[in-house]
């Protein structure tokens, strides 16, 4: 692989995580799908298994928070000189997470790892990407936050919401704000 396929190769295995953490808070379960080859297993906390039961296990513990944000740090990408289809990405990031109502919230923060082994396949629609076909999380600490440490969020502020709905979604006009995206 030369220079400039090596570089390219490289920001789409980490978009691949990117994308992982947007579909988690936004709990787009396409986009995290579409994270993973269909074989794919997941090692994550207290669940080992395959893609289908992996995304039931995070929807479940998703469903038991108000929000979500995953925050990635160190990205290592390391390519396997003897097989070009093959690299591994070791993450290392913070992960929050909010449940409650504006009256009393808690909340957690976790560090933790992603080691991610990808390969470059054809997949089922025929392209040609980049995704997880094994995935390990580890934890490194959590810290636990106490209600009072918590401050009600202005009506005035715009919100980010957990669905399709959010303004990530939208089209964005520079003097309007975010629009609806047009018909297709």
């Amino acid at each position: 692989m030369g220079d400039v396929q090596l570089l390219l190769a490289e920001r789409e295995v980490k978009n691949v995580v990117l994308r992982y953490c947007r579909g988690v808070d936004r709990m787009d379960l396409d986009m995290v799908r579409s994270c993973y080859h269909p074989d794919a297993d997941d090692h994550h906390g207290d669940f080992a298994g395959g893609l289908e039961e992996a995304l039931g296990w995070v929807w479940e513990v998703l469903a038991t928070y108000s929000s979500t944000v995953h925050l990635v740090a160190n990205m290592l990408v390391e390519f396997d000189p003897e097989a070009p289809g093959l690299a591994r990405c070791e993450s290392y990031g913070m992960a929050l997470h909010f449940d409650g109502g504006e009256g009393g919230r808690r909340g957690q923060a976790m560090g933790f790892r992603w080691i991610d082994d990808l390969e470059r396949r054809v997949s089922a629609d025929g392209a040609v990407d980049w995704r997880f076909s094994r995935r390990v999380a580890t934890t490194e600490w959590i810290r636990r936050f106490a209600e009072d440490e918590f401050s009600a969020i202005p009506d005035r502020y715009l919100k980010g919401r957990r669905d399709r709905n959010d303004p990530v979604y939208q089209r964005v006009d520079r003097q309007d704000g975010p629009q609806d995206p047009p018909a297709v």
